[in-house]
Protein backbone atom coordinates (compact mmCIF):
# COMPACT_ATOMS: atom_id res chain seq x y z
CA UNK A 1 0.00 0.00 0.00
CA UNK A 2 1.04 3.20 -0.98
CA UNK A 3 1.78 5.26 2.01
CA UNK A 4 2.80 9.42 2.35
CA UNK A 5 5.40 11.13 4.54
CA UNK A 6 3.39 12.98 7.04
CA UNK A 7 4.59 16.84 8.30
CA UNK A 8 5.67 16.95 12.18
CA UNK A 9 2.55 19.31 11.79
CA UNK A 10 0.02 17.32 10.41
CA UNK A 11 -0.95 15.24 13.61
CA UNK A 12 -3.26 12.20 13.27
CA UNK A 13 -6.62 12.82 13.82
CA UNK A 14 -7.05 10.51 16.94
CA UNK A 15 -4.57 12.98 18.85
CA UNK A 16 -6.14 15.68 20.65
CA UNK A 17 -4.13 18.84 19.35
CA UNK A 18 -5.48 21.47 22.10
CA UNK A 19 -4.89 19.12 24.81
CA UNK A 20 -1.03 18.62 23.84
CA UNK A 21 -0.28 22.56 23.62
CA UNK A 22 -1.74 23.74 26.13
CA UNK A 23 -0.19 20.74 28.15
CA UNK A 24 2.90 21.07 26.46
CA UNK A 25 6.03 23.61 28.23
CA UNK A 26 8.02 25.32 26.13
CA UNK A 27 8.01 24.22 23.23
CA UNK A 28 9.82 20.69 24.20
CA UNK A 29 6.80 18.55 23.75
CA UNK A 30 5.46 19.92 20.15
CA UNK A 31 9.90 19.02 19.10
CA UNK A 32 9.42 15.61 20.87
CA UNK A 33 6.51 14.77 19.20
CA UNK A 34 7.72 16.04 16.14
CA UNK A 35 10.60 14.64 15.77
CA UNK A 36 8.60 10.85 16.92
CA UNK A 37 6.45 11.24 14.31
CA UNK A 38 9.32 12.07 11.43
CA UNK A 39 10.91 9.12 12.37
CA UNK A 40 7.63 6.67 12.36
CA UNK A 41 6.60 8.34 9.12
CA UNK A 42 10.53 7.26 7.69
CA UNK A 43 10.10 4.05 9.02
CA UNK A 44 7.24 3.15 7.27
CA UNK A 45 7.64 5.21 3.94
CA UNK A 46 11.35 4.22 2.88
CA UNK A 47 11.24 1.20 0.81
CA UNK A 48 15.27 0.71 0.37
CA UNK A 49 18.35 1.58 2.26
CA UNK A 50 19.73 5.38 2.36
CA UNK A 51 23.06 5.20 0.52
CA UNK A 52 23.48 9.20 1.39
CA UNK A 53 23.14 10.95 4.62
CA UNK A 54 24.07 14.84 3.61
CA UNK A 55 23.60 16.95 -0.07
CA UNK A 56 25.92 19.69 -0.43
CA UNK A 57 24.82 21.72 -3.80
CA UNK A 58 26.92 24.27 -5.34
CA UNK A 59 25.29 26.42 -7.69
CA UNK A 60 26.79 27.57 -10.22
CA UNK A 61 24.69 30.74 -10.95
CA UNK A 62 24.49 32.24 -14.16
CA UNK A 63 24.68 29.18 -16.67
CA UNK A 64 28.40 27.57 -17.15
CA UNK A 65 29.01 26.95 -20.79
CA UNK A 66 28.59 22.67 -21.33
CA UNK A 67 30.83 23.15 -24.02
CA UNK A 68 33.86 25.13 -22.56
CA UNK A 69 33.60 22.91 -19.13
CA UNK A 70 32.43 18.92 -19.80
CA UNK A 71 30.70 18.48 -23.25
CA UNK A 72 33.93 18.29 -26.09
CA UNK A 73 32.75 19.46 -29.14
CA UNK A 74 35.42 19.75 -31.58
CA UNK A 75 32.71 20.61 -34.54
CA UNK A 76 32.35 24.05 -32.99
CA UNK A 77 35.90 25.01 -33.72
CA UNK A 78 36.39 23.53 -37.00
CA UNK A 79 33.10 25.13 -38.15
CA UNK A 80 33.91 28.67 -36.47
CA UNK A 81 32.19 31.78 -38.03
CA UNK A 82 29.94 29.47 -40.44
CA UNK A 83 26.61 30.31 -39.78
CA UNK A 84 24.11 27.68 -38.21
CA UNK A 85 21.48 27.76 -41.02
CA UNK A 86 17.40 26.82 -40.00
CA UNK A 87 18.25 23.31 -38.59
CA UNK A 88 19.40 24.54 -35.82
CA UNK A 89 17.51 27.28 -34.59
CA UNK A 90 14.69 26.43 -31.97
CA UNK A 91 11.94 28.49 -30.04
CA UNK A 92 13.16 27.16 -26.73
CA UNK A 93 16.42 29.22 -27.52
CA UNK A 94 18.39 31.92 -29.99
CA UNK A 95 15.81 31.61 -32.92
CA UNK A 96 18.39 33.31 -35.68
CA UNK A 97 19.74 31.41 -38.54
CA UNK A 98 22.34 34.25 -39.21
CA UNK A 99 24.24 33.71 -35.63
CA UNK A 100 27.44 31.89 -36.14
CA UNK A 101 29.41 28.92 -34.36
CA UNK A 102 31.61 29.40 -31.79
CA UNK A 103 34.48 26.91 -30.89
CA UNK A 104 36.15 27.27 -27.13
CA UNK A 105 38.60 28.80 -26.34
CA UNK A 106 39.80 26.28 -23.84
CA UNK A 107 41.47 22.80 -25.01
CA UNK A 108 39.65 20.10 -23.83
CA UNK A 109 41.69 16.08 -22.65
CA UNK A 110 40.45 12.91 -21.69
CA UNK A 111 41.56 12.64 -17.85
CA UNK A 112 41.85 9.97 -15.37
CA UNK A 113 41.50 6.06 -16.00
CA UNK A 114 37.51 7.17 -17.28
CA UNK A 115 38.86 9.39 -20.23
CA UNK A 116 36.37 11.53 -19.09
CA UNK A 117 36.26 15.15 -21.08
CA UNK A 118 36.81 18.30 -19.04
CA UNK A 119 38.41 21.35 -20.06
CA UNK A 120 41.18 23.01 -19.07
CA UNK A 121 38.99 25.53 -17.51
CA UNK A 122 38.90 23.26 -14.60
CA UNK A 123 42.51 22.24 -14.09
CA UNK A 124 41.62 20.80 -10.64
CA UNK A 125 38.59 19.12 -11.10
CA UNK A 126 40.47 17.81 -14.22
CA UNK A 127 42.39 15.62 -11.66
CA UNK A 128 38.89 14.29 -10.27
CA UNK A 129 37.77 13.48 -14.14
CA UNK A 130 37.00 9.45 -12.15
CA UNK A 131 35.16 10.83 -9.05
CA UNK A 132 32.69 12.71 -11.27
CA UNK A 133 29.33 11.42 -13.03
CA UNK A 134 29.02 14.11 -15.93
CA UNK A 135 25.22 14.44 -17.25
CA UNK A 136 25.56 15.96 -20.18
CA UNK A 137 21.68 15.53 -21.44
CA UNK A 138 19.66 18.39 -19.11
CA UNK A 139 17.03 19.85 -20.65
CA UNK A 140 15.05 23.08 -19.04
CA UNK A 141 12.15 24.76 -19.94
CA UNK A 142 12.98 28.67 -20.49
CA UNK A 143 15.94 29.94 -21.30
CA UNK A 144 15.10 33.05 -18.22
CA UNK A 145 17.51 32.96 -15.34
CA UNK A 146 14.66 33.52 -12.63
CA UNK A 147 12.38 30.59 -14.12
CA UNK A 148 15.60 28.04 -14.48
CA UNK A 149 16.80 28.89 -10.41
CA UNK A 150 13.16 28.64 -9.62
CA UNK A 151 13.17 24.97 -11.95
CA UNK A 152 16.49 24.20 -10.34
CA UNK A 153 15.69 24.71 -6.72
CA UNK A 154 11.37 23.90 -6.42
CA UNK A 155 10.95 21.79 -9.48
CA UNK A 156 8.58 24.34 -10.60
CA UNK A 157 9.22 27.85 -13.10
CA UNK A 158 6.99 29.74 -11.53
CA UNK A 159 8.12 28.54 -7.70
CA UNK A 160 5.16 28.65 -4.95
CA UNK A 161 6.64 25.63 -3.76
CA UNK A 162 9.37 24.26 -1.42
CA UNK A 163 12.85 24.00 -2.56
CA UNK A 164 15.18 21.09 -2.79
CA UNK A 165 16.91 21.38 0.95
CA UNK A 166 13.24 21.83 2.24
CA UNK A 167 11.86 18.73 1.23
CA UNK A 168 14.53 17.07 2.19
CA UNK A 169 14.29 18.33 5.38
CA UNK A 170 10.91 18.09 5.99
CA UNK A 171 11.44 14.44 4.83
CA UNK A 172 14.57 13.49 6.65
CA UNK A 173 15.00 16.14 9.11
CA UNK A 174 18.33 17.35 10.86
CA UNK A 175 21.19 14.72 12.38
CA UNK A 176 21.85 17.28 14.67
CA UNK A 177 19.07 19.03 16.80
CA UNK A 178 21.76 21.81 17.48
CA UNK A 179 21.70 22.87 13.83
CA UNK A 180 18.73 23.41 11.03
CA UNK A 181 18.87 20.52 8.12
CA UNK A 182 18.91 23.08 5.47
CA UNK A 183 21.62 25.73 5.48
CA UNK A 184 22.54 27.70 2.64
CA UNK A 185 25.66 29.52 2.68
CA UNK A 186 25.45 32.71 0.94
CA UNK A 187 27.39 35.82 -0.28
CA UNK A 188 24.80 38.44 0.56
CA UNK A 189 23.21 38.66 -2.93
CA UNK A 190 19.69 37.29 -3.86
CA UNK A 191 19.82 34.92 -7.10
CA UNK A 192 17.16 35.40 -9.66
CA UNK A 193 14.26 34.23 -8.66
CA UNK A 194 14.61 35.67 -5.15
CA UNK A 195 14.56 34.07 -1.98
CA UNK A 196 11.81 31.84 -3.30
CA UNK A 197 14.63 29.50 -4.34
CA UNK A 198 15.24 28.81 -0.70
CA UNK A 199 11.90 28.96 0.52
CA UNK A 200 9.33 26.46 2.58
CA UNK A 201 6.74 27.90 1.13
CA UNK A 202 3.57 25.45 1.93
CA UNK A 203 5.87 23.19 4.24
CA UNK A 204 6.17 24.30 7.96
CA UNK A 205 8.75 27.42 8.26
CA UNK A 206 11.13 25.42 9.92
CA UNK A 207 12.02 23.56 6.89
CA UNK A 208 13.80 26.73 4.75
CA UNK A 209 16.81 27.77 4.40
CA UNK A 210 19.32 29.11 7.15
CA UNK A 211 21.31 31.17 5.65
CA UNK A 212 25.14 31.78 6.39
CA UNK A 213 26.78 34.76 4.96
CA UNK A 214 30.54 34.70 3.96
CA UNK A 215 31.93 38.23 5.64
CA UNK A 216 30.66 39.19 9.13
CA UNK A 217 28.20 37.53 11.42
CA UNK A 218 27.18 34.07 10.15
CA UNK A 219 23.75 34.57 11.32
CA UNK A 220 21.83 36.93 12.72
CA UNK A 221 20.01 36.93 15.52
CA UNK A 222 21.78 34.69 17.23
CA UNK A 223 24.17 36.05 19.77
CA UNK A 224 22.71 36.63 23.05
CA UNK A 225 21.25 39.55 24.40
CA UNK A 226 20.53 37.58 27.96
CA UNK A 227 21.95 34.99 29.80
CA UNK A 228 21.51 31.46 29.24
CA UNK A 229 18.58 31.22 32.07
CA UNK A 230 17.31 34.37 31.27
CA UNK A 231 17.04 33.10 27.54
CA UNK A 232 15.31 29.89 28.76
CA UNK A 233 12.56 31.82 31.28
CA UNK A 234 11.73 34.19 27.76
CA UNK A 235 11.33 31.01 25.60
CA UNK A 236 9.03 29.03 27.88
CA UNK A 237 7.12 31.76 28.51
CA UNK A 238 6.44 32.75 24.69
CA UNK A 239 6.29 29.22 23.92
CA UNK A 240 3.16 28.84 26.24
CA UNK A 241 1.68 32.06 25.17
CA UNK A 242 2.10 30.71 21.70
CA UNK A 243 0.87 27.28 22.36
CA UNK A 244 -2.50 29.27 24.25
CA UNK A 245 -3.06 30.73 20.79
CA UNK A 246 -2.10 27.34 18.44
CA UNK A 247 -4.71 25.45 20.78
CA UNK A 248 -7.71 28.30 20.08
CA UNK A 249 -6.82 28.05 16.38
CA UNK A 250 -8.11 25.54 13.68
CA UNK A 251 -4.57 25.23 11.56
CA UNK A 252 -1.92 25.84 14.46
CA UNK A 253 0.98 24.49 11.73
CA UNK A 254 2.66 27.77 11.58
CA UNK A 255 2.90 28.71 15.35
CA UNK A 256 4.04 25.13 16.07
CA UNK A 257 6.76 26.29 13.29
CA UNK A 258 7.59 29.32 14.78
CA UNK A 259 8.22 27.36 18.22
CA UNK A 260 10.20 24.83 16.85
CA UNK A 261 12.66 28.01 15.14
CA UNK A 262 13.04 29.79 18.57
CA UNK A 263 14.27 26.80 19.98
CA UNK A 264 16.57 25.89 17.22
CA UNK A 265 17.71 29.38 17.37
CA UNK A 266 18.44 29.36 20.79
CA UNK A 267 20.73 25.89 20.40
CA UNK A 268 22.42 27.40 17.55
CA UNK A 269 24.01 30.08 19.77
CA UNK A 270 27.00 27.74 20.17
CA UNK A 271 27.06 25.97 17.24
CA UNK A 272 26.90 28.27 14.25
CA UNK A 273 29.67 30.14 15.50
CA UNK A 274 32.14 26.99 16.16
CA UNK A 275 31.23 25.68 12.80
CA UNK A 276 31.97 28.96 11.17
CA UNK A 277 35.17 29.53 12.51
CA UNK A 278 37.56 27.83 9.95
CA UNK A 279 40.86 29.08 11.91
CA UNK A 280 40.10 25.91 13.68
CA UNK A 281 41.02 23.96 10.47
CA UNK A 282 44.95 22.95 10.09
CA UNK A 283 46.56 25.36 7.81
CA UNK A 284 47.12 22.65 5.00
CA UNK A 285 43.34 22.01 4.93
CA UNK A 286 42.56 26.09 4.68
CA UNK A 287 45.26 25.72 1.48
CA UNK A 288 44.03 22.85 -0.01
CA UNK A 289 40.57 24.68 -0.56
CA UNK A 290 42.39 28.26 -1.42
CA UNK A 291 41.56 30.15 1.84
CA UNK A 292 44.58 31.86 0.86
CA UNK A 293 44.06 33.28 -2.11
CA UNK A 294 44.65 37.23 -2.94
CA UNK A 295 41.51 36.84 -4.59
CA UNK A 296 38.70 38.10 -1.93
CA UNK A 297 36.01 36.33 -4.08
CA UNK A 298 38.00 33.01 -4.49
CA UNK A 299 38.36 33.12 -0.52
CA UNK A 300 35.23 33.97 0.21
CA UNK A 301 34.04 30.72 -2.15
CA UNK A 302 36.58 28.85 0.11
CA UNK A 303 35.44 30.25 3.31
CA UNK A 304 31.97 28.58 2.38
CA UNK A 305 33.21 25.71 0.73
CA UNK A 306 35.11 24.47 3.92
CA UNK A 307 32.26 25.32 6.08
CA UNK A 308 29.80 22.90 4.16
CA UNK A 309 31.92 20.14 5.01
CA UNK A 310 32.30 21.40 8.41
CA UNK A 311 28.68 21.62 8.46
CA UNK A 312 27.50 18.35 6.80
CA UNK A 313 30.34 16.46 9.32
CA UNK A 314 28.04 17.70 11.78
CA UNK A 315 24.84 16.80 10.87
CA UNK A 316 23.09 19.41 8.20
CA UNK A 317 21.23 17.74 5.55
CA UNK A 318 21.31 19.69 2.84
CA UNK A 319 23.96 22.50 2.31
CA UNK A 320 24.01 24.94 -0.28
CA UNK A 321 26.72 26.98 -1.90
CA UNK A 322 26.10 30.22 -3.86
CA UNK A 323 28.71 31.91 -5.84
CA UNK A 324 30.32 35.46 -4.80
CA UNK A 325 28.66 38.21 -7.09
CA UNK A 326 31.09 40.66 -8.87
CA UNK A 327 30.58 43.59 -10.99
CA UNK A 328 27.27 44.09 -9.78
CA UNK A 329 26.32 40.57 -11.43
CA UNK A 330 23.85 38.34 -9.26
CA UNK A 331 24.86 35.53 -11.62
CA UNK A 332 28.02 35.42 -12.21
CA UNK A 333 28.52 32.92 -14.89
CA UNK A 334 26.16 34.35 -17.24
CA UNK A 335 28.51 36.00 -20.05
CA UNK A 336 26.60 37.34 -22.87
CA UNK A 337 30.03 38.52 -23.53
CA UNK A 338 33.98 38.74 -22.50
CA UNK A 339 33.51 35.04 -22.24
CA UNK A 340 37.04 34.07 -21.83
CA UNK A 341 37.86 36.37 -19.24
CA UNK A 342 34.90 35.81 -17.08
CA UNK A 343 34.39 32.27 -17.25
CA UNK A 344 38.07 32.32 -16.04
CA UNK A 345 37.59 34.47 -13.42
CA UNK A 346 33.92 32.25 -12.27
CA UNK A 347 36.44 29.00 -11.99
CA UNK A 348 39.31 30.33 -10.32
CA UNK A 349 36.79 31.60 -7.74
CA UNK A 350 34.98 28.40 -7.59
CA UNK A 351 36.72 25.30 -9.22
CA UNK A 352 39.74 24.76 -6.44
CA UNK A 353 37.21 24.68 -3.64
CA UNK A 354 34.85 22.18 -5.45
CA UNK A 355 37.41 20.17 -6.22
CA UNK A 356 39.30 20.38 -2.48
CA UNK A 357 35.52 19.69 -1.04
CA UNK A 358 35.52 16.03 -2.98
CA UNK A 359 38.97 15.44 -1.95
CA UNK A 360 38.45 16.36 1.47
CA UNK A 361 35.07 15.14 1.77
CA UNK A 362 37.21 11.07 0.27
CA UNK A 363 39.42 11.48 2.83
CA UNK A 364 37.94 11.94 5.80
CA UNK A 365 35.25 8.67 5.06
CA UNK A 366 32.36 11.13 3.97
CA UNK A 367 32.33 11.13 0.20
CA UNK A 368 30.34 7.83 -0.42
CA UNK A 369 27.70 9.20 2.33
CA UNK A 370 27.62 12.36 0.85
CA UNK A 371 26.21 13.91 -2.41
CA UNK A 372 28.11 16.63 -4.19
CA UNK A 373 26.04 18.44 -6.54
CA UNK A 374 27.30 20.97 -9.39
CA UNK A 375 25.01 22.36 -11.57
CA UNK A 376 23.71 25.59 -12.95
CA UNK A 377 20.64 26.44 -14.15
CA UNK A 378 21.40 26.12 -17.81
CA UNK A 379 24.08 26.25 -20.15
CA UNK A 380 25.43 28.43 -23.15
CA UNK A 381 24.64 28.61 -26.77
CA UNK A 382 27.59 26.99 -29.04
CA UNK A 383 26.34 29.97 -31.62
CA UNK A 384 26.88 33.64 -30.94
CA UNK A 385 25.80 36.83 -33.10
CA UNK A 386 29.56 37.46 -34.10
CA UNK A 387 33.06 36.32 -33.22
CA UNK A 388 35.10 38.71 -31.54
CA UNK A 389 37.75 38.82 -29.03
CA UNK A 390 35.09 39.95 -26.46
CA UNK A 391 32.35 37.32 -27.94
CA UNK A 392 29.94 35.84 -25.78
CA UNK A 393 27.08 32.71 -25.47
CA UNK A 394 23.11 33.30 -24.60
CA UNK A 395 20.95 31.60 -22.58
CA UNK A 396 20.26 27.89 -23.66
CA UNK A 397 18.23 25.36 -22.03
CA UNK A 398 18.26 22.44 -25.09
CA UNK A 399 21.36 20.51 -23.83
CA UNK A 400 23.37 21.44 -20.73
CA UNK A 401 25.12 19.18 -18.55
CA UNK A 402 25.99 19.17 -14.55
CA UNK A 403 28.19 16.64 -12.00
CA UNK A 404 27.35 14.65 -9.18
CA UNK A 405 30.22 13.30 -6.92
CA UNK A 406 29.81 10.86 -4.23
CA UNK A 407 26.70 9.65 -3.00
CA UNK A 408 26.75 6.17 -4.63
CA UNK A 409 26.93 7.55 -8.24
CA UNK A 410 28.87 6.06 -10.74
CA UNK A 411 32.63 7.31 -10.98
CA UNK A 412 34.10 8.93 -14.14
CA UNK A 413 31.08 8.24 -16.27
CA UNK A 414 29.20 10.32 -18.53
CA UNK A 415 25.57 9.88 -19.18
CA UNK A 416 23.44 11.32 -22.04
CA UNK A 417 24.52 13.09 -25.21
CA UNK A 418 23.99 16.51 -27.18
CA UNK A 419 24.28 16.44 -30.71
CA UNK A 420 27.68 17.31 -32.78
CA UNK A 421 27.67 20.96 -31.96
CA UNK A 422 25.95 20.91 -28.51
CA UNK A 423 23.29 22.36 -29.22
CA UNK A 424 20.49 20.03 -27.92
CA UNK A 425 19.93 16.74 -26.27
CA UNK A 426 20.12 13.81 -28.35
CA UNK A 427 20.75 10.78 -25.92
CA UNK A 428 18.71 10.48 -22.34
CA UNK A 429 17.19 13.74 -22.55
CA UNK A 430 17.19 14.40 -19.17
CA UNK A 431 15.22 17.22 -16.88
CA UNK A 432 16.00 18.35 -13.21
CA UNK A 433 12.59 16.18 -11.97
CA UNK A 434 15.16 12.99 -12.64
CA UNK A 435 18.12 14.11 -11.25
CA UNK A 436 15.91 15.21 -8.14
CA UNK A 437 14.50 12.24 -8.07
CA UNK A 438 17.71 10.13 -8.75
CA UNK A 439 19.13 12.18 -5.33
CA UNK A 440 15.96 11.64 -3.29
CA UNK A 441 16.45 7.42 -4.12
CA UNK A 442 19.86 7.81 -2.74
CA UNK A 443 18.77 8.88 0.24
CA UNK A 444 16.86 6.34 0.87
CA UNK A 445 13.43 8.64 -0.47
CA UNK A 446 10.70 7.33 -2.89
CA UNK A 447 10.17 10.80 -4.75
CA UNK A 448 6.83 9.66 -5.61
CA UNK A 449 5.78 9.24 -1.99
CA UNK A 450 7.22 12.33 -0.31
CA UNK A 451 4.17 14.45 -0.44
CA UNK A 452 2.40 17.12 1.60
CA UNK A 453 -0.75 17.94 1.46
CA UNK A 454 -1.97 21.25 -0.43
CA UNK A 455 -4.66 22.94 -2.32
CA UNK A 456 -6.53 19.62 -2.49
CA UNK A 457 -4.16 17.54 -3.75
CA UNK A 458 -0.41 15.62 -2.51
CA UNK A 459 1.87 18.35 -3.33
CA UNK A 460 6.21 16.44 -4.38
CA UNK A 461 9.12 17.93 -5.31
CA UNK A 462 9.01 16.23 -8.71
CA UNK A 463 5.30 17.00 -9.09
CA UNK A 464 3.77 14.23 -12.04
CA UNK A 465 7.26 13.98 -13.55
CA UNK A 466 10.91 12.30 -12.76
CA UNK A 467 12.90 9.13 -13.36
CA UNK A 468 15.18 7.63 -11.29
CA UNK A 469 18.83 7.20 -13.19
CA UNK A 470 19.40 3.82 -12.45
CA UNK A 471 22.05 3.70 -15.15
CA UNK A 472 24.02 6.30 -12.49
CA UNK A 473 23.90 5.00 -9.18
Amino acid sequence: MKRNFHCPGNLPRTFDRRRFLQQSSAGFGSLALSSLLSRTAQSQDVQFPAKVKNVIFCFMDGGPSHVDTFDYKPLLKKHQGQKIGDRWTSKRSQSDPNRVWLGSPWEFKQRGDSGLWVSELFPHLAKLADELCVVKSMVGELPLHGQQNLLLHTGRILGQAPSFGAWVSYGLGTENENLPAYVVLNNDWVPNGGLENFGSSFLPASHQATLMRAQGTPVDNIVPADATDVQRKKLSLLSKVDATFAAQTSDAQAIEAAIANYETAFRMQSTVPEIADITREPMHIQKLYGIDSEDTHQQLYATQALRARRLVEAGVRFVEITCPSFDGNNSPWDQHGELKRLHEKNARITEQSVAALIIDLRQRGLLDETLVLWAGEMGRTPHTPSVHDNCGRDHHVNGYCLFIAGGGFRHGASYGETDEFGNGATVNPTTIHDIHATILHQMGINHEQLTFRHSGRDQRLTDVHGNVLLDIV
